[in-house]
């Protein structure tokens, strides 16, 4: 049985791939530019027109695609994990370390940085939405309704602020990340409770009965429709 042939699309991806690699170690001296995309795609020997389709903006579109590369490498280690015996805030907690830990930190610095410019400041939305989105659909989040957007929002905040934090960690196995994620999450898991018991209070539910009734009818992307959401992400079934 013969191999399928390669799509245009599987050469774009090798070479992003192969270009996105070769930039980290000029990423230390020259950030996120169009300079680092010349000499990594010289030292990865991909064709100068695939790495234009690659990233059509350059250096930003790098940054971009080292991090929707980590995004995929996650999704990939956690389809294969075994975390059956975690809370599920520790499988929360247990996703976004890995996130951190098989990121370079020097890269992430730079990232950041360039993320912060407002130009690009709508593109690290996106990314961290990206990122959240990842981690609910790895670790089976089926939810369709209001809940679908406000786990994103919700990890997304933890996250930019885990990462925040990490970057300027120096303790030993990034011990004191670990802490502020367990804190985080902590925070968030309150106010989920805090929730709940909104929602058993019969005062309380007589309050809020009109603006469920508006967000019971707010439903996740579906898979035929390009969103709006940051990221253009689409619900996956």
């Amino acid at each position: 049985m013969t191999d399928a042939p390669r799509t245009g699309e599987d050469h774009v991806a090798q070479a992003k791939r192969a270009v996105i690699d070769a930039a980290l170690p000029h990423v230390v001296f020259d950030g996120w530019t169009d300079r680092t995309l010349a000499r990594a795609v010289e030292d990865a020997g991909v064709d100068r027109g695939l790495s234009l389709l690659a990233f059509p903006r350059g250096g930003v579109d790098l940054a971009l695609g080292y991090h929707y590369q980590l995004d995929g490498d996650l999704a990939n280690e956690l389809a294969s994990a075994d975390l059956a015996g975690l809370r599920f805030r520790d499988r929360v907690a247990h996703a976004i370390m890995r996130r951190l830990e098989i990121a370079d930190r020097e890269a992430v610095r730079r990232g950041a940085a360039l993320f912060a410019l407002p130009l690009y400041t709508a593109d690290g939305a996106r990314a961290v939405w990206h990122t959240a989105d990842t981690i609910w659909n790895a670790l089976g989040d089926t939810s369709t309704d209001y809940n679908w957007y406000t786990k994103r929002t919700t990890l997304s905040a933890v996250y930019s602020s885990c990462a925040l934090f990490w970057l300027g960690d120096t303790t030993t196995g990034a011990s004191a990340t670990r802490d502020f994620v367990n804190r985080r999450i902590d925070d968030v898991m309150r106010f989920e409770e805090l929730k709940a018991t909104i929602r058993k209070n019969p005062l309380a539910a007589a309050l809020m009965k009109g603006p469920n009734r508006l967000l019971d009818r707010v439903r996740a992307p579906d898979d035929t429709a390009p969103s709006d959401l940051p990221g253009s992400l689409r619900r996956r079934g």
